[in-house]
């Protein structure tokens, strides 16, 4: 009389825990989240609360290239991530490269929107309640990205070096979550600054 084996015994044989930095690297975007939830709830419960000016339509414009440039980001670090788990590390290079360069961008599109806010229109964290949260928002984004840039460029410049190998290609998925996060929050952010509250 045969046997026929459970089907759960083969999934039992191939399923493995997470890495210790996929872990890590969720536990750190769960408690993130909960972070940029209160601040969007405070932004979302003061606006149009404001009795005195800039309100958001008054100086507010609407960061399109520097949205398409980090969004876009996000297919280039998976393009790196692609290339590093195949052995590709020219490409791997060019692409990690490229994402770096994009979120750069980005950032210098936040402070050249920063500069304007504040020199021409005078909107500064204490002028309003818009102006508070508007820049404990963006400004807590900003933040991410530019931690995000830093790591980007270390890689970058181990990678360069000749540091990183096809072996490192799990942790450089646990930063790519990362980065993916950043570009997530940023959809939401801008939905709710520059679309809705405008």
């Amino acid at each position: 009389m045969s046997t026929i084996p459970l089907q759960h015994e083969s999934l039992a044989a191939t399923w493995r825990l997470p890495s210790r930095g996929r872990i890590g690297m969720a536990s750190l975007i769960v408690a993130e989240s909960a972070i940029f939830t209160i601040f969007v709830v405070a932004y979302i419960y003061y606006m149009g609360r404001d009795v005195s000016g800039p309100k958001p339509h008054d100086v507010l414009e609407v960061p399109v290239f520097g949205t398409i440039c980090l969004l876009s980001s996000s297919f280039f670090i998976w393009l790196a991530e692609h290339a590093i788990a195949h052995g590709n590390m020219r490409s791997f290079r060019i692409w990690w490269a490229i994402t770096f360069l994009l979120g750069a961008i980005f950032l210098g599109t936040t402070a050249q929107e920063w500069h304007k806010l504040i020199t021409v229109d005078h909107l500064t964290v204490s002028t309003n309640l818009f102006g508070t949260t508007y820049y404990s928002l963006v400004g807590l984004h900003a933040t991410h990205v530019a931690v995000g840039l830093i790591l980007l460029l270390t890689v970058l410049l181990f990678a360069l070096a000749g540091k990183v190998q096809t072996r490192h290609s799990e942790r450089v998925q646990v930063l790519a979550l990362y980065w993916h996060f950043v570009d997530a929050v940023w959809v939401v952010v801008f939905t709710l600054v520059y679309l809705v509250s405008r």
